[in-house]
Parts: C-alpha cells; structure tokens; sequence
C-alpha cells in the first residue's frame, strides 16, 4: 500500500495565487522526485466547529482558506528518500520572509495506508 504525506493549513484569500505558484512549483520537485501523486484541494465546505475542526486545528482567520494537501509514494522508504530529494532541490528554498501562508501554524505527517478503494 502507498505511503502518504497529509498536510493542513490557513492561506489568506489575498494570496492564493501566490500560494498556487509555490504549490505548483513544489509539487513539480516531488513528482520528479519519486512521489506518486502530488494533490493541493481549496476548502469550499469546511465548518468550524465546536470542539475541534480544520479551521480551528490551523487557526484559521476570517479572510483565510483552509488548503488540505498530500502525497502519495510506493513505501515510506520512498518517500523518506524522496524528501530528501526535495528538500535538497533549489526550487524549494523559499524565501522564508515572503512565504503566502503562516508555516507555524501548517500540520503535517506521514501516514501508512491501511485501507484504500478507488473506483479507478
């Protein structure tokens, strides 16, 4: 079964273009790196909640949108050796003062799939 990387953050509505362009260049590093399938998804129905939720895990301010992202490699040996490609890659040496979203409050990890359908 595939190995996947998940993440979850907040971007500001006014710099999601900007977040796409860094998103873009990005997953072009990892899937010349090894990984499988790169996916970036813009939360359209993402509710707060009351004692927990996407938007109140990341933070998330009014004028922000939930982003929920992943990666997907062969094993988790490949995606250990693909991370390394990556973040070895000059394309993701970003400038940490113009990122378009608040890293800190990005959640992130890797994951052992357990079950997987596809219609595919």
């Amino acid at each position: 079964m595939v190995y996947v990387d998940g993440f979850v953050l907040a971007v500001p509505k006014a710099n999601l273009d900007a977040y796409k362009a860094l998103a873009t260049g990005a997953g072009e590093a990892w899937m010349e790196h090894g990984a499988l399938t790169y996916v970036e998804c813009i939360g359209e129905d993402v509710p707060e909640g009351k004692v927990t939720s996407f938007p109140m895990a990341v933070k998330a301010e009014p004028d922000e949108v939930i982003v929920f992202s992943w990666i997907t490699y062969p094993s988790r040996a490949a995606r250990d050796e693909t991370m390394k490609k990556v973040m070895a890659d000059p394309r993701m040496q970003f400038d940490k003062d113009n990122m378009p979203f608040d890293g800190m409050r990005m959640i992130f990890g890797g994951f052992e799939t357990v079950i997987s359908m596809s219609a595919e």
